[in-house]
């Protein structure tokens, strides 16, 4: 990843606040002439820097599901469990996004499922039968937020 400077860093705050900003209003708020602004900002992107842009939709409603925050610990963490165990995470899509961690526990996975009797199933059914799991603790999310 290239080094970012003070408008690199500009421009991804504004755009984490609103990716659909046009470029002469980002450029405006970030102090650049708009081709200036555009050229940084495809190099953030054909850099990785910029990976995509998104739609977050709002949830809340009770038949839209809910969210468990879920601690994996592993029986290991050599390379080769970590591998097999993210590549088997790829395979359901009831697991949106997953953070490697340093501290207690290995893994902490997002899980987005239907309710709690959905949830008991997936956990017997998928979960605990992942790769290499040695403990799994759970908690659900009562309300959200997400600042972008």
């Amino acid at each position: 990843m290239p080094a970012l400077d003070a408008p690199d860093r500009r421009i991804l705050n504004s755009l984490r606040l609103n990716a659909r900003i046009t470029n002469s209003d980002l450029a405006a708020e970030v102090g650049l002439s708009p081709s200036a602004c555009l050229r940084r900002v495809r190099l953030l992107e054909q850099s990785g820097v910029i990976q995509g842009y998104t739609t977050i939709v709002a949830g809340g409603s009770a038949d839209e599901g809910m969210v468990a925050i879920v601690q994996v610990e592993l029986e290991r963490q050599s390379e080769e469990y970590l591998l097999r165990f993210e590549a088997a995470l790829r395979r359901h899509a009831e697991i949106q996004e997953w953070f490697l961690m340093t501290g207690d526990g290995d893994y902490i996975l997002r899980v987005k499922i239907g309710g709690i009797d959905d949830y008991g199933a997936f956990h017997r059914d998928v979960l605990s039968r992942l790769p290499g799991v040695a403990r799994i603790t759970s908690s659900f999310a009562m309300r959200s937020h997400r600042r972008m």
